[in-house]
């Protein structure tokens, strides 16, 4: 009998991505292209996380991370700043019901510091009601950049060296990788990037050490649950050798 879910049929669940990470592209160029202004590709992009986050939840993968806002994004114009801001509180507030319905729990990377209060408080009350939640981790990179990231763990290592808590020697990548914004989380198998742009824009550099890569031409507004599966499935049929071989490459290459 021929299944009613595309999933079903071309996803193989025991071989999904643990952490899928998305740098969603585009929705300046999709109002563009429609001749509206800048903001309401945002608010159209909102609407995409939304149905993301649901197909991440209901394919079992574990987390869930979207470059929502860079350290660079605060040289936009204002009006678009504060609009953005303004549409991240409104999605915090407006998706906390679903999130605790759905088992799902909010975490942020970046510079929460630098959001505005109003935001921070809101970001705050959600992360605290959806703390125990595991069937999905959301996590959303705000004021974030991997090189900032990067300057601080070193920042902060340095520190302990100074203060003798650490040796010169104890510097390792686990070490490096405990003092990032993700230290509790695993790499991301995947990094999807939607526009057509090929490149990580200051992205989780560390971590996409061996992170496949897919890039996709569609907008951040017109992506679609069938895209993301089929990204899924393009993901399973990759050979992730990590630098090594597999044992069935010949050994005369």
């Amino acid at each position: 009998m021929k299944s009613n879910s595309r999933q079903d049929v071309i996803l193989n669940s025991a071989a999904l991505p643990s952490h899928v990470a998305i740098i969603m592209d585009g929705n300046g160029r999709w109002a563009k292209k429609k001749m509206m202004n800048r903001v309401k590709g945002h608010e159209q992009g909102s609407q995409i996380v939304r149905s993301v986050v649901t197909a991440c939840r209901e394919l079992g993968i574990d987390t869930l991370t979207l470059y929502a806002f860079s350290t660079e994004n605060w040289e936009r114009p204002k009006y678009e700043v504060t609009a953005l801001m303004m549409l991240l509180k409104k999605f915090i507030v407006s998706e906390r019901e679903d999130l605790l319905k759905n088992n799902i729990r909010l975490s942020i990377i970046g510079q929460k510091h630098k959001l505005p209060l109003d935001v921070q408080k809101e970001i705050d009350a959600t992360m605290a009601l959806t703390k125990d939640n595991n069937k999905l981790l959301l996590n959303l990179a705000l004021s974030y950049g991997s090189r900032e990231e990067i300057t601080t763990a070193v920042k902060q290592i340095a520190q302990k060296i100074e203060s003798k808590d650490l040796n010169l020697n104890d510097i390792t990548q686990d070490l490096i990788s405990e003092h990032l914004y993700t230290k509790a989380m695993p790499d991301p198998d995947l990094i999807i990037r939607t526009g057509g742009e090929y490149r990580l824009s200051n992205f989780l550099l560390w971590q996409a050490a061996y992170s496949e890569i897919y890039i996709s031409d569609t907008l951040w507004p017109d992506f679609t649950k069938d895209e993301f599966i089929k990204i899924l499935k393009n993901f399973q049929e990759r050979d992730r050798r990590f630098g090594k071989v597999t044992c069935s490459t010949s050994n005369d290459g």
